[in-house]
C-alpha cells in the first residue's frame, strides 16, 4: 500500500457536503460521483486530480452526514489515500469499508505544500515529501483495517474469507 502522487491540501472540518454536494447524491455510480468531488470548494479538482494523488487535511476531515458517497467520490476520482490530523469517525469507517487508505498525522498538513509530490507507505506510516526529502512518520494503519483496505473494502474482504 504505497502511493505516490501530487498533494491536495485542505483545511479543518471539511464536511461531506463539501466533498460531494447533496445535489449530486441522486447517483451511486462512482464515476459520476467522482466528476463532482469537491465541485463547490475546488472546481478544478475532478479535472486535475491524477491516480495516486494524496489529500492532506487538518482536523475532523469528513465531518457531517454519514453518507458513503463522500469517500466513494474521493476514491473514484483517483486519490490514493488521505492523510489528516483527524477524521470524523463515520467517515473513517466508511473509507475503510470501501478500501480508501487513511493515515492520521499532526505534522504533514502544516509542512507539506499544495502541489508537492509525496510517497506514502500506509502500512508503515511513512510519508516522504519528494520535493524536500523530508520524511514524516505517523502511526500506521491497524493491520486488520489495512487487510480490509488491501482487499478493496469490507465486502471484498468478507468474500475473500468466505472462499477459504
Amino acid at each position: 500500500m504505497i502511493e505516490e502522487g501530487r498533494v491536495w491540501v485542505f483545511g479543518d472540518n471539511v464536511d461531506t457536503d463539501v466533498i460531494i454536494p447533496a445535489r449530486f447524491l441522486n447517483s451511486s455510480d462512482p464515476d459520476e460521483l467522482a466528476k463532482h468531488c469537491f465541485s463547490d470548494l475546488r472546481p478544478e479538482f475532478s479535472q486535475e486530480v491524477s491516480p495516486g494523488d494524496i489529500i492532506i487535511a487538518g482536523w475532523n476531515f469528513g465531518c457531517g452526514s454519514s453518507r458513503e458517497h463522500a469517500p466513494i467520490s474521493i476514491k473514484a476520482s483517483g486519490i490514493g489515500g488521505i492523510i489528516a490530523k483527524s477524521f470524523a469517525r463515520i467517515f473513517y469507517r466508511n473509507s475503510i469499508n470501501i478500501g480508501l487508505p487513511l493515515l492520521e498525522s499532526s505534522d504533514v498538513q502544516d509542512n507539506i505544500k499544495e502541489g508537492h509530490r509525496v510517497r506514502v507507505d500506509f502500512l508503515k506510516g511513512k510519508i516522504e515529501d519528494l520535493n524536500t526529502g523530508t520524511i514524516y512518520i505517523s502511526r500506521p494503519m491497524d493491520s486488520f483495517l489495512s487487510e480490509i483496505v488491501q482487499a478493496g473494502g469490507l465486502v471484498n474482504y468478507i468474500k475473500s474469507k468466505a472462499k477459504k
